[in-house]
């Protein structure tokens, strides 16, 4: 089965006109790749605390991604994308 990857409007407003849609996709298939199979991948990824618990951090440069990952239906939601200092 394969998972589903959902965009909050503000996530997808901002991939949109930053041109980064491929290397958002890019980095979230190694997410899972990482995440599920435990395959050793190069990736920066965080499991986030506070009033984030429950997400995970990725970097990609000067850009952040915040994602969820809900398990029983196999998805993942990509709740923020933007630069470092507006995600947090």
């Amino acid at each position: 089965m394969k998972w589903k990857i959902s965009y909050s409007k503000r996530a997808y407003k901002f991939i949109e006109k930053e041109k980064i849609e491929e290397r958002v996709k890019e980095v979230i298939t190694k997410f899972i790749l990482k995440y599920k199979r435990g395959k050793n991948i190069s990736l920066d990824v965080k499991k986030m605390k506070g009033k984030w618990k429950g997400y995970y951090r990725i970097k990609i440069g000067k850009i952040r991604v915040i994602l969820k990952v809900i398990e029983k239906s196999r998805e993942i939601i990509v709740d923020t994308v933007d630069f470092r200092e507006s995600v947090y």
